[in-house]
């Protein structure tokens, strides 16, 4: 597949493509060192700054890689899936368990590091999930993520708050289809009011052992009743 001049527009956008199909397609295999900036750029019509903003885009994909007086070589045949891509993808139940870590290590670290005005958001959110339990599965899996949220928040580890943030699309939708699947709701409205509210007073009482436990317990219930699905 021969390269060919480009059409004006998004030029960087259409030169990655290209570039990308030539790898993707076999044209230049895993190992092959590309043509020089100069070369591709007269190929595609373009200027060396749209090939090397181009080739930038190739290496955030994990195409292609750049090696110091070497030059630019082919290290994958197909791009790498981002974060957001592979949590859309992953099962419930191994976000779950990926969760666990995350989120029991947190309530460990906000039970030891809350300050008051943390605790005014985690009761707070406690409450909202309490009120959200008259409304749609939907509204109650939001309360109950943003309190879960508050607790990690107060952990006061941006890197852990990172984390979580990035599991909670996936998650939303997983507890969703989860609750209305299990039919936790059905005789129980506000399902887990009573772990959750232990996980409260334990991280009020700057009890980071309880805490930890609460989490655990909760989450293994749930993560057992994904497993026995």
């Amino acid at each position: 597949m021969p390269l060919s001049a480009l059409r004006p527009s998004p030029l960087v956008e259409q030169a990655t493509q290209h570039l990308r199909d030539q790898i993707t397609g076999g044209h230049w295999p895993v190992g092959t060192k590309l043509p020089a900036e100069t070369a591709l750029a007269k190929a595609l019509g373009v200027g060396r700054s749209t090939v090397r903003e181009a080739l930038r885009a190739l290496a955030g994909a994990g195409l292609v890689q750049a090696r110091q007086g070497a030059g630019v070589f082919v290290i994958a045949a197909e791009p790498a899936e981002d974060w957001p891509t592979r949590l859309r993808q992953a099962a419930i139940a191994d976000i779950y368990e990926v969760r666990m870590l995350i989120e029991v290590e947190a309530a460990d670290l906000a039970a030891r590091r809350r300050t008051d005005d943390d605790l005014v958001l985690i009761r707070a959110a406690l409450e909202r999930r309490r009120e959200a339990a008259a409304g749609s599965t939907a509204d109650f899996v939001d309360a109950d993520i943003a309190l879960h949220a508050a607790v990690v928040a107060a952990a006061g580890n941006p890197v852990l708050t990172s984390l979580f943030t990035e599991f909670v699309p996936a998650l939303r939708q997983g507890l969703i289809d989860l609750v209305d699947l299990l039919g936790l709701r059905t005789g129980d409205p506000n399902h887990g009011d009573a772990g959750h509210c232990a996980l409260v007073d334990a991280i009020a009482a700057s009890d980071s052992g309880a805490a930890g436990d609460v989490l655990r317990d909760e989450l293994h219930q749930t993560l057992a009743r994904l497993r026995a699905i």
